[in-house]
């Protein structure tokens, strides 16, 4: 099945949303097609061309921002002088709801990627009738063992790469929440501390989640390795801004309020995320959805057979609005 021809966008713009920001947006595909947007992960990764090339461009209107502060969003979330407070989970679903009314949207299909579905699953649980489908891959919830998990719990499995990872946080900063500590180094007045805070934290991820081609590279940008630190560390030292009950898990607990929400989920069998089960927990919980694990393969939707699956799942979901 494979990836579906790159496309160019027929239609773009900056979306004036508040406090000073501006979300960078593009329209691709059928003007007149299913629309669909499509959630970046990081946060703070920004969209790329080859998002594009998992929907039917014949069959769908597919819509592609940056978050605040993420790719051509303005101002850059890597510029120390930018206010990082206006940046929170509720500030993005609200930033998608000015998007949806600017492009006369009724509803629109939501396709995330790592913490894109988060943001998905968040924005369909708090308006559930703006949602046609999901479709997720790399899947996280945003919840506070997650992130315990994806910093100090991996230590267990890479302890050399844990060591250098805590090696650079003042010693009485090594406890407790890491991403929390993390940010603080990020917020430092001094560029140097923010610098060597935001290639070890890139050193991290790098040497934990085994990426497809070209995500690493993009680490070597030291502008995107600062932008994309802080504010990965701003929203896992913050609850993701999800409010009290995130220790259990305030997305998973909303579950049950996309029983009317048809969604798929793909997911690579050695996601370290998987740790924790919470991909089949959002699946038991979430009657509407279906699940397709995806055999050796990580937090990877690059890898062939995640692609198959992800572009059969956008097909199923055109196909079915076509009827």
């Amino acid at each position: 099945m494979g990836l579906y021809p790159e496309i160019e966008p027929y239609d773009h713009g900056m979306l004036d949303v508040e406090d000073g920001n501006r979300v960078y947006w593009e329209t691709c595909g059928n003007p007149r097609g299913k629309p669909a947007v499509v959630l970046h992960g990081g946060p703070g990764s920004g969209c790329a061309p080859g998002f594009r090339r998992y929907f039917d461009p014949a069959a769908y209107r597919i819509v592609l921002l940056d978050q605040r502060g993420a790719g051509r969003s303005t101002p850059p979330s890597s510029a120390y002088e930018t206010d990082m407070s206006a940046n929170t989970t509720a500030h993005l679903i609200a930033d998608l709801e000015l998007l949806r009314r600017h492009l006369g949207i009724d509803r629109w299909l939501m396709w995330g990627v790592s913490f894109g579905s988060v943001l998905g699953l968040r924005y369909a649980q708090t308006h559930p009738d703006a949602v046609t489908e999901l479709v997720l891959t790399g899947v996280a919830t945003g919840s506070n063992p997650e992130v315990a998990l994806l910093t100090r719990g991996l230590g267990k499995i890479f302890p050399a790469a844990f060591e250098r990872f805590v090696g650079e946080l003042p010693v009485g900063e090594r406890s407790g929440n890491l991403a929390g500590a993390y940010n603080r180094l990020l917020e430092s007045p001094d560029a140097e501390v923010r610098a060597r805070a935001a290639r070890a934290w890139t050193d991290w991820e790098t040497a934990t989640i085994p990426a497809p081609p070209g995500s690493v590279e993009r680490f070597d940008d030291p502008s995107f390795r600062l932008g994309f630190a802080r504010t990965v560390t701003h929203y896992w030292g913050n609850d993701h801004f999800l409010g009290e009950g995130n220790d259990e898990g305030v997305v998973l607990r909303d579950a049950p309020v996309l029983k009317d929400v048809p969604g798929t989920l793909v997911q690579g069998s050695l996601d370290f995320g998987n740790l924790l089960g919470t991909v089949w927990r959002l699946h038991q919980a979430w009657s509407g959805s279906e699940l397709t694990v995806i055999d050796e393969v990580g937090h990877n939707m690059g890898a062939p057979d995640m692609v198959d699956a992800l572009v059969a799942a956008t097909d199923k979901y055109a196909a079915r609005a076509a009827r």
